[in-house]
């Protein structure tokens, strides 16, 4: 035995290794006292191996009173279980160790959670001790799968041609949405490099440069408040980028990719084959009420405004007057559902500062509700021509201005598909969501402004620019959803300077501005640019769906909490005065902050 730790790992032996002289090395997992004999379950990387130690060893008292969680060398050789005590749940279940020595490597002091089980903790405590936590099965296997998929990610690119670059991570600050990550410079006093929100900018100068295909598995860092999908801080994404290619070129390259990846790793459930379906973005907000739509949910959403039009029911008549437009939810088979069912979603929909959710039961006796008596026969018939609706089924409705009844209607079919249990099961549902708006309005500055991402082509290019209403103008810009969740955004990006500083005045910015802010990649589209477009689907969203995890912070291996703190090495954190000087840095704490000064 030449390793002074271990001949095999604790997930190796099996049967045919019985007689053999092994040495073992992990954390003590559980331990059972059965009196005469200690049987501890030993755990490394790789499984757990029971070892079995008899009260005639000197090594049994140090064993017996040593903690779960302490380190341990065990030599001993290995045995056949008797077919009673075989556990088929365990790689290993059929042999056991019978020790001989043992050294104790590291001793684990009182544990702050529990290793060998299940139980919850809170989640500053798992965060604090987050490299115990990491010990847990659960835990373990989702960094593992994370890094699995990683590696599969990574292959499948550089089959099919993308080369792997690395982009930088000190850069300029620029407006891509969220807020930068500042990094002050010590030689370059009073100015600021900024951590990258993604490289954007840099991969487009790649294809400029000629490379043609490129991908990297991309740090991106945003100053954002932290979600169940979306951690503050920092984030992974499969970001890649192609010259000469049309959008489809775009989706036929990563749909292999990610469909592939979810057949290795779903477990087993299906996934949506391929070609993903494309679905317009009017359209998902008009049928989904989100441009995220899960489709596993059969709901479909309707414009049901011409039915109320002019109708008896006054409320939505003089809204619709107004501006507002009337979106029916479906809701099946929910004739015998209680009256509180509705009176819930009524509370439920004031809870999401809407008046209210009116609704329309079409029973066996006809409909009912409190608005069914309001509308004649023929509007009730084309209500339901409209909806699709059956004998049996509910429709609910939203009516607000268009922004307003889409998310209300969005988030009440979401509640009527989990209420009803309608969400097909064990399925991964893909689709692109593609033709998004170029433009929005943005109601507080009161002007244009980019929808999406600045660096979209639009569809007409600069004629359209020219001469359309910027709101009707869509890009060549999509999303790429599985499951009602965004996987990433991508776009066939704008490589004309004349394009670009057309795009970007419309939105409110001025000539001058464009050559400060985006300088770079403007004078290089005036060096010979290629059409390029590209994508970044998100390492962490994609691990989530596969480990099926309601939150991103069960597969990152050292996540902030929702504050984005580190509890574990106590980031962010004081700087001694020198640093700061060194950085021509003084720090103007807020009145309430200001006992902290001095420590700073």
């Amino acid at each position: 035995m030449t390793n002074p730790y271990r001949t095999h790992t604790c997930g190796a032996l099996r049967l045919k290794d019985a007689g053999q002289i092994v040495r073992l090395s992990g954390w003590i997992h559980r331990k059972r006292d059965h009196g005469q004999l200690l049987f501890i379950d030993l755990r490394d990387h790789y499984g757990i191996t029971q070892c079995v130690i008899d009260s005639a060893s000197p090594h049994f008292k140090e064993v017996e009173e040593i903690k779960f969680e302490s380190v341990i060398t065990i030599t001993g050789k290995v045995v056949k279980r008797t077919p009673d005590t075989v556990n088929a749940q365990m790689a290993t279940g059929e042999i056991e160790v019978a020790v001989d020595e043992v050294t104790v490597q590291s001793k684990a002091d009182m544990l702050p959670l529990q290793v060998n089980s299940n139980a919850e903790f809170p989640e500053e405590t798992r965060l604090k001790y987050r490299f115990l936590d990491l010990r847990r099965e659960k835990m373990h296997a989702n960094i593992i799968l994370r890094s699995q998929v990683i590696s599969a990610l990574r292959k499948k690119m550089i089959d099919q041609g993308f080369l792997e670059f690395q982009t930088p991570i000190l850069t300029a600050s620029s407006p891509e949405g969220a807020r930068d990550y500042l990094v002050p410079s010590r030689v370059h006093p009073g100015k600021f490099y900024a951590l990258p929100q993604a490289p954007q900018q840099f991969k487009q100068l790649l294809m400029v440069a000629g490379f043609d295909r490129y991908f990297q598995i991309a740090p991106c860092f945003r100053d954002e408040d932290a979600r169940a999908d979306r951690s503050p801080g920092e984030f992974y994404q499969l970001d890649f980028e192609m010259s000469f290619v049309t959008q489809d070129d775009v989706f036929a390259a990563i749909e292999p990719v990610l469909y592939d990846v979810f057949v290795e790793f779903g477990g087993g459930k299906k996934v949506t084959p391929l070609p993903f379906p494309r679905i317009p973005y009017s359209e998902s907000m008009l049928k989904y009420g989100s441009d995220k739509p899960d489709l596993r949910n059969p709901i479909e959403i309707s414009d049901v405004t011409e039915v109320f039009k002019g109708s008896d029911f006054g409320i939505f008549a003089g809204a619709i007057e107004k501006g507002s437009i009337v979106r029916a939810i479906p809701a099946p088979n929910t004739e015998g559902q209680a009256r509180s069912f509705f009176d819930k979603m009524n509370d439920w929909a004031r809870e999401q500062g809407a008046p209210g959710l009116g609704y329309i039961v079409f029973g066996k006796d006809g409909p009912k509700g409190p608005i069914a008596k309001f509308l004649d026969e023929s509007r009730l018939e084309k209500l339901r021509f409209i909806t699709g609706a059956g004998e049996g089924d509910a429709v609910f409705f939203a009516c607000d201005k268009q922004k307003g009844a889409e998310k209300l209607s969005g988030l009440a079919r979401t509640k009527l598909g989990l209420e009803l249990d309608l969400l097909e099961k064990d399925t991964f549902n893909f689709c692109f969501v593609v033709d998004y708006p170029m433009f929005e309005f943005d109601e507080e500055k009161g002007q244009i402004g980019f929808s999406h991402n600045p660096f979209s082509m639009p569809q007409g290019g600069l004629k359209a620019l020219e001469t359309q209403d910027p709101l009707t103008i869509t890009a060549y810009q999509y999303d790429i959803v599985c499951n009602g969740l965004e996987l990433c955004s991508g776009a066939i990006r704008n490589h004309l300077p004349e394009i670009m500083i057309k795009a970007f005045t419309m939105a409110g910015y001025t000539k001058q501005e464009v050559e400060t802010e985006f300088g770079g990649m403007l004078r290089a589209f005036t060096y010979g640019a290629p059409p390029h477009g590209g994508a970044a689907p998100g390492i962490e969203r994609i691990v989530m769906l596969l480990a099926d995890e309601p939150n991103i912070r069960e597969v990152v291996a050292f996540p902030m909490n929702q504050k984005a703190e580190d509890l574990l090495v106590g980031a962010p954190s004081n700087v001694r005065p020198e640093q700061l000087r060194d950085l021509h840095i003084k720090i103007v704490l807020p009145p309430e902050k200001k006992e902290f000064a001095a420590k700073a």
